[in-house]
Parts: C-alpha cells; sequence; structure tokens
C-alpha cells in the first residue's frame, strides 16, 4: 500500500482544535505476531503498514508534525535475529518508500544515535532526510537508537563543555537554550503522545519535551491501528482543555 493522501492537499477548515504534533510509541508488533502464531519480524512487516496507514491519515486530517518511535535504544538488547530484521525493514523502507514521501510533500528527520547503525544505512538515512529536506506538508520524525535520557544527559554535557570554555555563564542558562542542545531542536513540543498495546508509560520517550503533553493510550497492537483510531484520537484531543498548569475558569481571574 503507498504513502499516498487520498484527500486534496487543502484541508478543510474546522474551529475543532487540532493537534499540530502527535508522537506514536507503535507498541505491540511482536505480541501481534504471536497471537497469530508468527514470527515477530512478521509483526514489524504488519506494523509497517500501519506506519502507512498513520502517515496518509496525518496528511488527510493537516497535521504540521508526526513522531513516530520506531526503534529505541533500549531495543539493540534484544535478539541478534530481531534487531537484523527491523534494520533490513528500515533499509528497505528508505530504499524504496522515501519518494512516495518526497512526493506527498513530507520531510523526513531522524533523531537518535545513529552511530550505532551500520555505516551505509546511517548514509541513507542522510541521504532521504537531505533530499525531503525541503518539503512543508509533513514532517516525520523517525526516534531510532533513541533514549530520551541520553539525548538530556548529552545536553547537559553540552552546556557544561561550553560554561567550562567561559562561552556561557551557568547561572544564566534558560530552559530554552537547554531544549536547543537536544536533538528535537527546532521541533515544537508533542501536543499529544500516543501509546499503543494498552501500556501506559512512556518508555523513555521525548521525557524533556512530554511535559505538557496530553497522553493516549491505546488497548489495540500497533498493527492494528487504522484511520478511524486516528480520527478518533483527534476527537478525544479536542474534548480537552489544555491548561499549562493555570486555570480557564473566570472564578479563577478574579
Amino acid at each position: 500500500m503507498p504513502i499516498v493522501s487520498t484527500k486534496p492537499v487543502q484541508t478543510r477548515a474546522t474551529s475543532i482544535a487540532k493537534p499540530n504534533h502527535i508522537a506514536f510509541i507503535m507498541d505491540g508488533n511482536g505480541r501481534w505476531a504471536r497471537t497469530r502464531k508468527k514470527p515477530t519480524v512478521f509483526g514489524h512487516r504488519a506494523g509497517a503498514d500501519a506506519v502507512r496507514r498513520c502517515v496518509t491519515a496525518a496528511l488527510d486530517h493537516g497535521v504540521s508534525y508526526l513522531t513516530l518511535y520506531a526503534f529505541s535504544s533500549e531495543n539493540w538488547r534484544r535478539a541478534p535475529d530481531e534487531v537484523s530484521d527491523l534494520t533490513a525493514l528500515l533499509r528497505y523502507y528508505l530504499r524504496h518508500k522515501v519518494a512516495e514521501l518526497h512526493a506527498e510533500g513530507v520531510r523526513l528527520r531522524v533523531i537518535g544515535e545513529l552511530s550505532r547503525f551500520e555505516t551505509d544505512l546511517a548514509d541513507e538515512i542522510r541521504r532521504a532526510e537531505q533530499l525531503t529536506s525541503r518539503n512543508q506538508r509533513l514532517t516525520l520524525v523517525l526516534a531510532l537508537s533513541y533514549g530520551a535520557r541520553s539525548d538530556v544527559l548529552q545536553a547537559a554535557r553540552k552546556l557544561a563543555l561550553m560554561a567550562s570554555e567561559g562561552k556561557i555563564d551557568p547561572g544564566t542558562i534558560t530552559e530554552m537554550q537547554f531544549a536547543s542542545c537536544l536533538q528535537t531542536q527546532g521541533l515544537p513540543d508533542p501536543d499529544l503522545i500516543v501509546r499503543t498495546s494498552g501500556e501506559q508509560r512512556l518508555s523513555n520517550f521525548l521525557l524533556w519535551e512530554s511535559a505538557y503533553s496530553e497522553l493516549a493510550f491505546l488497548d489495540v497492537f500497533w498493527p492494528d491501528f487504522t484511520e478511524n483510531h486516528f480520527e478518533q484520537l483527534l476527537s478525544d484531543y479536542a474534548s480537552r482543555e489544555r491548561r499549562y498548569g493555570g486555570r480557564l475558569d473566570e472564578e479563577a481571574c478574579k
């Protein structure tokens, strides 16, 4: 199934609040496969189909940023065969599907420790980023070999080094300066973080950036995720009030 939008590029005007940035923890591929008595790689391949459906839904509904937690830094601990299957699947989609993303106006950006991948795969990732760098319809962020604690740590080290060299005053470091040292610099914080499979935790994903994100947990394995689920998430998000620690009622303002 190609990554193509089924609706016009111009989205319909709507008065319903819509998230600018949605991030997904795509969980449940392995369990989905086991329920069907299939090998884990079967679940990862089905999960890739769900990614295409999710990207299409984001395009159709005018979401500007979509982040997918595709491979965590902890995933390297999995069985070598599973890691090999995951990287082979990634390599396939970089070679055969990036052109479709590019045609749809999708900009690809990757965060994570790419140095842990084989050199040729890291090079393909950078080529895909460069090819799509000027696209503006949707920014698709793939978190690959990504861990939020590691990213926060490297940002702290970077600022510490700058302070030791006298380039900055540590007493005046702001949240904005710290955020600019994270791999997500230049990206808006996610308005909504979604995890599938029924698990209810962030699992080392966007810990700094999620400070005021709305959270949603779906009791569905990732390979079963559809555009209907995406639309339900948008509807639920529109019903929420985001106060960022403040109050919206009039009494609180008196």
